[in-house]
Order: C-alpha cells, then sequence, then structure tokens
C-alpha cells in the first residue's frame, strides 16, 4: 500500500504566477532528462502513472506540482542536459527554475536523480551548488541501477559519496527492480518534515 494514498497532480506551471499558494512544505524532484526521473518519483509515490513518463526524454517543460497530503507536495522540475530543444525553450526554463528557487519558502528539500552509469555531471553539480547556497538539503538517488553488476554499482556508489562529501546523502536505486524505495521514502518524509536550514 502507498504511504501517499491521496497523491494526486495539481497543475502545470509555466510562469511563478501558476504556482500554487507558498504554504506547508513541498520537495522538489531534478535531474537529467534521461535519468529516470518520472520513474523514480511514481516508484516512490507507489503510483504507476503520477509522474507521466515517455520514449523522449525532455517532456517535462514546465513545473509540475502534485499534493502527496495536506499541506505537502512533491514537484517535478523539468529535465535538464540532455533535451533537443530550442534554444529559447532552455532559457525560459532557467528563469523558471531560478524564479522557484529564490521564491518558494515552502521547499523544504531536493531530490536529485542521477544515472549511476553517468555519474554526477555539471548540470547536477550546477543544481547541488544552487540547492546549498540557499540551504536546502539534497538526498541524491542513483537511478538504473539493475544496469550495473554488483562490483560496478558499488563503485558507482563510492564515487558518488567522494564526490558529494557531507553535501548530501546519496543512494543506489532501481524503479525497474523496486530497489532503494525505503531509504527514499525516508528522505522525502523527512524533508517534508524538516523546516528549511537557517543562514
Amino acid at each position: 500500500m502507498s504511504q501517499f494514498p491521496d497523491a494526486k497532480f495539481i497543475l502545470s506551471a509555466a510562469s511563478p504566477q501558476q504556482f500554487p499558494a507558498d504554504r506547508g512544505s513541498e520537495v522538489a524532484v531534478a535531474g537529467r532528462s534521461n535519468a529516470g526521473k518520472s520513474s523514480a518519483i511514481n516508484a516512490i509515490v507507489n503510483r504507476r502513472q503520477l509522474a507521466k513518463t515517455g520514449k523522449t526524454p525532455g517532456r517535462t517543460q514546465l513545473i509540475n506540482f502534485f499534493e502527496l497530503g495536506k499541506g505537502q507536495r512533491l514537484v517535478d522540475l523539468p529535465g535538464y542536459g540532455f533535451a533537443r530543444v530550442h534554444a529559447e525553450v532552455r532559457r525560459n526554463w532557467s528563469l523558471l527554475l531560478e524564479s522557484y528557487f529564490e521564491g518558494r519558502a515552502s521547499l523544504k528539500g531536493l531530490l536529485l536523480v542521477v544515472d549511476c552509469r553517468r555519474g554526477l555531471g555539471e548540470f547536477d553539480l550546477t543544481m547541488l551548488a544552487f540547492a546549498d547556497d540557499r540551504r536546502i538539503p539534497v538526498h541524491v538517488l542513483l537511478t538504473k541501477a539493475d544496469k550495473l553488476n554488483k562490483k560496478d554499482a558499488a563503485a558507482s556508489l563510492q564515487q558518488a559519496q567522494a564526490q558529494l562529501g557531507a553535501s548530501a546523502s546519496v543512494q543506489l536505486f532501481s524503479a525497474l527492480r523496486q530497489r532503494g524505495l525505503e531509504e527514499s521514502r525516508e528522505a522525502l518524509l523527512r524533508f517534508l518534515g524538516t523546516e528549511r536550514r537557517q543562514r
């Protein structure tokens, strides 16, 4: 049974004016367009099609808000670094994300989705720095762990831990094999129940 039985889609926002009321707590999910972000969201929430998945990476071009419970939201941010889109669209994404991070007092944490075969890339490190600057705690999901053997998966985790240090927690994750679900849910619940760190 899902820990979030009342999870539902609220709205897709193309501008800050369309964001829902800035109350309660919310956790954002970010990652490369082909890192398995939507699959991770669906697995964690245990709802098959809460976040839409597709064969073409980069379909999420808006900020999608989901209600998990009263005063609790999960926010699916536009994927980055892969989608073949027009430069103007990329610029709009950047401005939209900047407005979101700068203006949301209810933002309590960030789940950063990273393909374990690729490791942390330039955009991921930029997102980590962005979150750290705003004192937003981060938990990294090394997705698609089923694509690696045990030895290589362990090496991927060790490398990420070395890169991240104390800046974020990290785990191996596989939506397909249902691996790491409890740990990721614990991180989500921890963020939803934690006030943003003070400067």
